[in-house]
């Protein structure tokens, strides 16, 4: 699960694709992938307009592809590369599926649950705690979500 930093680039890169497909579909902008051994398991990006489920958000499309291939709802040994840190609700998602460790690119001052606004990640009140690095390609990640709410302003 340790990883250079070119490897941690490469995947989130990755996951910056991911985030344009959704911009693509004129969707939020985040991309996500699920990382075991060095491989990608998972890969998701927000969809809910698309699918029209409120659930459907990068880290969970991406935890439901990596719960098929690894056929376990347990997805130990693994890490996850999102490009803005988790809400509330991916917060949860990620620590019921027992992903260890989470890398995000950019803060998310208003729904954040990985240490801006809440910290579901790291609460030691909770069964599972998972390890957080923040600020991987942050300008990048960031910067994706800026021009889309820039140009939604604009409509």
């Amino acid at each position: 699960m340790d990883y250079t930093i070119e490897e941690k680039e490469m995947f989130m890169r990755e996951a910056l694709k991911e985030a344009e497909i959704a911009l693509a579909n004129d969707e939020i902008p985040i991309g996500c992938v699920l990382v075991k051994d060095g491989q990608i398991i998972g890969r998701g990006h927000n969809a809910r307009e698309e699918l029209q489920r409120a659930v459907m958000h990068a880290e969970i499309m991406a935890i439901e592809e990596a719960n098929q291939q690894e056929n376990s709802w347990r997805l130990l040994d693994t890490t996850l590369f999102v490009t803005i840190e988790p809400c509330v609700m991916c917060s949860g998602a990620i620590g019921l599926a027992r992903i260890p460790k989470v890398i995000y690119g950019a803060k998310n001052q208003k729904f954040g649950a990985g240490g801006s606004l809440y910290d579901i990640l790291t609460d030691e009140r909770l069964n599972h705690r998972v390890e957080v690095e923040s600020g991987l390609l942050e300008e990048e990640c960031a910067a994706i979500m800026q021009n889309f709410f820039r140009n939604r302003r604009k409509k």
